[in-house]
């Protein structure tokens, strides 16, 4: 006899209320844009694509009132990051115009590098002085994305599928000459090539937006260009909202060591290649989903020239339609502890004078490598200084992580830049179920999130890291201790 068939086939929904809205949020030309210690400019000389702010909103469909467990908002923006003073000043301005608690707001990058370091501290920095303007336009245009979609909340389905594209790459490299790790292309290590893709629509049917989370760093443009842009952000959005003609929200997934197999480059086509590439990917699996609240279902045979087997979208029973409106939400800070030996700001401001020293005798000396070499590492040490200054008191860095469940799915906002073992052992612990995962939320100050057995190689990532090893690992088991109950909770209601 053969095994039983397999007759029907779901895909993962959920059902909520939702709306988004966007807004252009172009820096003017001219703005500071020194992202790369290796660039040679410090102002935007112009704009590549336009930069964006989007407010996405999520609320149970039987929510009541205002209520914070009812009720997430992600502002996604177009910009690297933001620092803790930055970041607080945006969301407390946000909630306090647009009436919303700031619980419930999640502030989340795309993380482009090419879109300029929006620090207040750079404001006696070439171009600087545009920065606290621009920063209070920014969050004057967030509080209105949120009265916005506060005011056309509307019931939507949310279909979710999953592609592959091989943009991202592995880029924790050994240089074998040098004797050094860099952080750049390493054709020998693992990338997650996953695409998971969201399609939201109405109660008729039609495309409110579309979401893609992918985990690739938008590296793409570096110290050479000296343009406004989204990276490949904006070519991969311009790609899946002219095929659906809805907007696309892009969020960045867990993507600590992967970035494009092509960056570091000055030239905007390759931004654009690597952002076709990925929207072409996003589109395929958009084009894959099925209608919502529906299933497919095997019909029965059909006699014709052979015996054939018909199957179908049905709609959902209305048991399992109910079920894809569960909403549960888990908000809390993880607390991961520093690592031991962290620089003191005495010790990085020494160095930051010795590279300055430095640099200035590599100019006397006409030796321009060597300048730039110091005036590099001069712009990491002023880094690190802010850092410190930002960092919160402590034995532990208390990350942000917001977990929220829609019907079948997980969404996962987490603070910091995790590696991607984050996305994959969560995927990997909970197959078939969607998990969205939002990285590079809220501010900074966490830096990066490194796998246990990177510390101690001198890789990048794990050198400015401010948590100990062991913390991604505490993360991990943290977020999936939340999403193992909520998923045992929903089962026992059945």
């Amino acid at each position: 006899m053969p095994p039983p068939s397999i007759t029907e086939v779901r895909t993962p929904q959920s059902r909520c209320r939702f709306a988004l809205a966007w807004a252009d949020i172009t820096p003017p030309p001219g703005i500071y844009h020194r992202m790369w210690g290796a660039a040679k400019h410090e102002r935007a000389t112009g704009v590549h694509r336009p930069l964006r702010a989007t407010v996405a909103m999520f609320e149970a469909t039987d929510a009541e009132g205002l209520s914070p467990d009812t009720r997430q908002i992600l502002l996604a923006l177009d910009h690297c990051v933001l620092g803790s003073v930055e970041h607080e000043q945006l969301v407390r301005h946000v909630a306090e115009v647009s009436g919303q608690s700031k619980e419930t707001i999640l502030v989340v990058f795309s993380h482009t590098h090419a879109a300029g370091l929006m620090g207040l501290e750079r404001e006696s920095l070439p171009g600087g002085d545009l920065i606290p303007g621009y920063l209070r336009a920014v969050a004057g245009q967030a509080a209105a994305l949120v009265k916005e979609c506060a005011g056309r909340l509307t019931r939507a389905d949310i279909v979710y599928g999953q592609g592959r594209c091989d943009l991202a790459a592995h880029r924790d490299f050994f240089d074998e000459q040098k004797n050094q790790f860099v952080c750049g292309y390493n054709p020998g290590g693992p990338a997650d090539d996953t695409v998971l893709v969201a399609r939201v629509t109405n109660e008729s049917g039609d495309v409110l937006a579309t979401i893609v989370n992918y985990a690739c760093h938008p590296t793409t443009l570096a110290w050479d260009n000296t343009l406004i842009s989204p990276d490949y952000v904006g070519a991969l959005r311009e790609v899946v909202e002219q095929a659906t003609g809805a907007p696309c929200l892009f969020l960045q997934g867990a993507s600590g060591e992967l970035g494009p197999r092509e960056g570091y480059v000055g030239e905007t086509a390759v931004a654009d290649r690597n952002g076709r590439q990925l929207g072409f990917a996003a589109l395929s699996a958009l084009t894959a989903l099925p209608p919502a609240g529906t299933l497919f279902q095997y019909a029965g045979p059909v006699v014709s020239g052979a015996t054939l087997g018909a199957w179908a979208h049905e709609p959902l029973p209305a048991n399992e339609a109910q079920r894809k409106q569960l909403w549960q939400l888990s908000r809390w800070r993880e607390p991961l502890p520093y690592r031991p030996g962290r620089p003191t700001v005495e010790q990085v401001e020494a160095e930051l004078k010795q590279f300055q020293a430095d640099e200035d005798a590599a100019r006397r000396a006409d030796d321009s490598a060597r300048a730039a070499d110091c005036r590099a590492m001069a712009e990491r040490k002023r880094r690190l200084l802010y850092r410190l200054s930002q960092v919160p008191a402590g034995e532990a860095f208390p990350l942000q992580v917001v977990v929220w469940r829609m019907g079948d799915a997980f969404w996962v906002g987490v603070q910091g830049e995790s590696y991607s073992l984050l996305q994959t052992e969560l995927r990997r612990r909970f197959p078939g179920t969607p998990i969205v995962v939002a990285s590079i939320a809220a501010d900074w100050g966490a830096s990066y999130l490194p796998m246990r057995n990177i510390y101690g190689t001198g890789i990048y990532q794990e050198s400015i890291a401010v948590v100990a090893a062991g913390s991604l690992e505490q993360l991990i088991e943290s977020v999936a201790r939340r999403i193992g109950t909520e998923e045992m909770s929903s089962s026992e209601k059945k």
